[in-house]
């Protein structure tokens, strides 16, 4: 029997809510340069025909023009990375994080595998880090931000917890670092979003790329995916494996923990 069911959805702040009628796509995993710059990590997400789909709050929902074939769709008040609506065709890309509950829908493969950052395999374990050179590049997509830092990146840790889930579309992988050692080069567009847990998380309102958080307690991190390669980082752990979203699978065999 054909699924007719509506499935919701949002940003995390509640700004920016969503609804779109099954049947859903299967999740389809993008490792392209924008999707990783986006996200923080890489974006996944599932698709449905505009007459399925409805925005049913946008009060912080912008939309940035990434290339000549599509827009993304982002919220400015707490930069949840949601939509992707391709040119010329009548269909808008959903991020799997940011639906409600679990839709019944499975990751089924990933796409442009081959511009996947070097911390990590989009299936299997890590490649050995990288030879990175003193200092790391990170920039996000519409040149509105842009930052150096020392190098290498090294442990890199994927939080599945479902704040990270519905800030990134999928989940999160950053590494550790000294805020202080940040030489910024640009940041006329970088915003930043108060979590309730006392956390901060900077982004860009121009394009809405995630950049960094910063804990309650001050810890502060990078997202490694606003890194240009080569990063020298290499993904090391899973934490908060509690919260993952059950359309995918963790294959790559390293620690994992439930928690922080």
């Amino acid at each position: 029997m054909t699924d007719t069911s509506p499935y919701s959805g949002g940003c995390h702040c509640g700004a920016v809510a969503f609804t779109a009628t099954g049947p859903l796509r299967d999740v389809l995993a993008c490792h392209c340069g924008q999707c990783r710059r986006t996200s923080g990590h890489y974006w996944a997400a599932t698709s449905v025909p505009l007459d399925r789909f409805s925005v049913t709050r946008d009060d912080g929902l912008v939309w940035y023009r990434s290339s000549t074939t599509a827009t993304r769709g982002f919220c400015r008040r707490c930069g949840a990375s949601l939509f992707w609506k391709p040119e010329g065709e009548e269909r808008m890309a959903i991020a799997a994080g940011a639906f409600d509950g679990d839709p019944p829908f499975q990751l089924a493969g990933h796409i442009f595998t081959g511009d996947a950052g070097d911390y990590y395999a989009p299936e299997g374990p890590p490649p050995a880090a990288s030879t990175p050179p003193g200092t790391l590049q990170a920039a996000c997509l519409c040149g509105g931000c842009a930052f150096e830092l020392p190098a290498p990146a090294g442990e890199v840790t994927a939080c599945h917890c479902h704040q990270c889930r519905r800030l990134s579309g999928h989940y999160s992988a950053s590494f550790d670092t000294d805020e202080a050692a940040l030489v910024w080069r640009a940041r006329r567009t970088l915003a930043a979003y108060r979590t309730p847990g006392g956390g901060t998380r900077g982004f860009c309102d121009g394009c809405g790329a995630s950049l960094w958080f910063r804990a309650a307690d001050g810890a502060f991190s990078v997202e490694a995916g606003v890194v240009s390669a080569p990063t020298g980082g290499r993904l090391a752990a899973h934490i908060f494996t509690a919260e993952k979203g059950a359309y995918y699978h963790i294959d790559d065999g390293l620690p994992r923990s439930p928690g922080a």
